[in-house]
């Protein structure tokens, strides 16, 4: 089963999508926002789950880090909402407490420049946190 994960950030969405088998995810690319447009953001990602034949997204969940929702978190729930009302496709969501650290850092140990680093992370986000879902629900 082919799956999409999804890093919402403010100003860009990093996206990662599995391989057909559901075993490894892999950065698939960065959406920049439309702005207040969350509808065009949403259309954006249900082109993607269509192109890719995804077949369920997982889309990160803010959790603080002692575990509980912020507004963060809740904000990122009313979205997936929406989301899930246009991608026609299950969605659900998934901790992803430091996977942008996790994979900056791991950027970093590849001596990426932070241009080059800004440009990526979300996508390499994604990519952490759906690679965690993946893991556990082998």
């Amino acid at each position: 089963m082919r799956v999409v994960g999804i890093d919402l950030g403010s100003k860009r969405i990093g996206v990662a999508t599995s391989d057909a088998t559901g075993t490894i995810a892999s950065p698939y690319t960065v959406l920049q926002r439309q702005g207040r447009d969350r509808q065009a953001d949403h259309r954006a990602i249900a082109a993607i789950v269509a192109e890719t034949e995804a077949e369920r997204v997982v889309v990160g969940l803010p959790l603080s880090l002692s575990g509980e929702k912020g507004p963060a978190a809740q904000a990122a729930e009313a979205e997936v909402d929406e989301l899930a009302a246009v991608v026609g496709v299950p969605v659900e969501t998934w901790d992803e407490r430091l996977t942008t650290v996790s994979a900056d850092r791991s950027m970093m140990e590849m001596r990426m420049k932070a241009d080059a680093r800004r440009r990526v992370v979300d996508k390499v986000a994604a990519a952490i946190l759906l690679q965690a879902w993946l893991d556990a629900h082998r």
